[in-house]
């Protein structure tokens, strides 16, 4: 069949990888793509968001499966969009409906959400410019540090934790006023829990769910994690705390009463849910929800996914994910994100990009690059993930801060230390 993925990142470029190593794939096709992605299937100048020009696509190329890779085309209804236009409507959507990603789009929804179905998260309120007092309030009165975030989709930049409460009140008062643009039109004022992170994610078509391989991701630009919040530096699968014992709890307690609440609310959900988890003193708590797979996440979880992915995505169309057993590499993977130096504020892009050729053992997944004739040029402020297998995750990461060095471009940077508290001891 011919597929259309959507989308330009990282997380793109390993569904591309995954996607054409299935017989179901006949032809590939990647709106916008990058140049990574063009090793797999055909880049097509459209925007993820083009609802009516990729519908146009679709058409004229005899399109029969939609894979949405980024969140925006998501919360702004895709699937809807193809559910309600006679000419698309048979064809299937790896996504959920607007209304299902709006566990993504709207914090304070998803912590609603939450609440409904009592699943453990922090304690909360949500403040607009008609409460902002009561936010005050609300944050004078309990614990430091404080999390602030924009209620709405902010680019991964909406999140702020803040040490000092009267930082804490002015930030609040800056971003309802603005700083984060509209998606900070409402705030939710969140308790800080102090645990260790990691990620787990579901593919659902609504009723039943499959788990893919846990992995952890790390969000800070500098070592140690430390400096300013990125889109993500790297990413290590398997997760050695993440045991038998509390992944039960995390089933019990958030994944099922999730796909329950998403049931119960008549939610279409046909597509994958990001668990984003913290364990305090054991015990499982979201941080966050994504109606998508995570990014650097997807470099190294794909890469552990031994089933075919179409089959996977057809039994999510088909509402048979409950006869579909998944299977994993037994091998540990680890993704180093080369970034432009800069980032994630000011960067720049253009620079030419050499050493992908002497790479040896690892997967390149681009993230931000184009082609320009037999250059590849970078293109955003993460350029590309290193992803490396491992008999063990320091092997991995081993592996892929070796081929970090390999591969160049002026002002490159990346972190050294990517798993650093999964590995000490080892």
């Amino acid at each position: 069949m011919n597929i259309l993925l959507l989308g330009s990142g990282g997380r793109e470029h390993a569904f591309a990888w995954k996607l054409t190593q299935s017989p179901l794939c006949e032809q590939l096709y990647i709106a916008p793509g990058n140049a990574g992605t063009a090793q797999h299937g055909v880049n097509v100048p459209l925007e993820a968001d083009d609802f009516d020009g990729l519908k146009k696509f679709v058409l004229k190329n005899n399109i029969k499966m939609l894979v949405v890779g980024p969140e925006v085309p998501l919360v702004k209804g895709i699937y809807d969009f193809f559910a309600k236009d006679k000419k698309l409507k048979g064809i299937p959507v790896i996504g959920p409906s607007q209304a299902g990603a709006e566990l993504e789009g709207s914090k304070s929804f998803a912590k609603e959400f939450m609440k409904q179905f009592e699943i453990p998260t922090a304690s909360y309120c949500t403040v607009n410019q008609e409460n902002v007092e009561d936010g005050i309030i609300h944050i004078v009165s309990g614990k430091l540090p404080v999390v602030l975030k924009a209620d709405g989709l902010a680019a991964g930049k909406g999140v702020v934790i803040i040490n000092d409460f009267v930082e804490a009140t002015q930030m609040l008062r800056d971003i309802l006023n603005g700083k984060f643009g509209e998606a900070g039109k409402k705030v939710v004022v969140e308790e800080f829990l102090k645990g260790i992170e990691f990620s787990v994610f579901a593919l659902t078509d609504g009723e039943h769910y499959v788990l893919l391989p846990v992995a952890k991701d790390y969000k800070r630009i500098g070592e140690g994690d430390t400096g300013l919040n990125t889109g993500g530096m790297g990413a290590v699968s398997p997760v050695p705390f993440v045991d038998d014992a509390l992944m039960q709890k995390v089933e019990e307690r958030i994944i099922r009463p999730t796909i329950y609440g998403i049931k119960k609310r008549g939610m279409v959900y046909k597509g994958f849910i990001f668990f984003g988890l913290i364990a305090v003193d054991g015990e499982p708590y979201v941080i966050e929800y994504n109606c998508r797979m995570g990014d650097p996440e997807a470099e190294v979880v794909l890469p552990r996914l031994k089933n075919d992915l179409v089959e996977l995505f057809q039994a999510t169309h088909n509402g048979t994910l409950n006869i579909q057993n998944i299977e994993q590499d037994p091998r540990a993977t680890a993704a180093v994100m080369l970034v432009s130096n800069g980032y994630p504020e000011i960067y720049a892009k253009g620079k030419v990009m050499t050493g992908m050729d002497e790479v040896q053992s690892s997967l390149l997944f681009h993230a931000g690059t184009q082609a320009d004739g037999e250059q590849i040029l970078t293109n955003g402020g993460r350029v590309m993930a290193v992803t490396s297998y491992g008999d063990t995750i320091q092997d991995a990461i081993d592996a892929s801060n070796k081929n970090a060095e390999v591969v160049d471009f002026e002002g490159k940077k990346y972190r050294t230390d990517i798993g650093f508290d999964l590995t000490k001891g080892m």
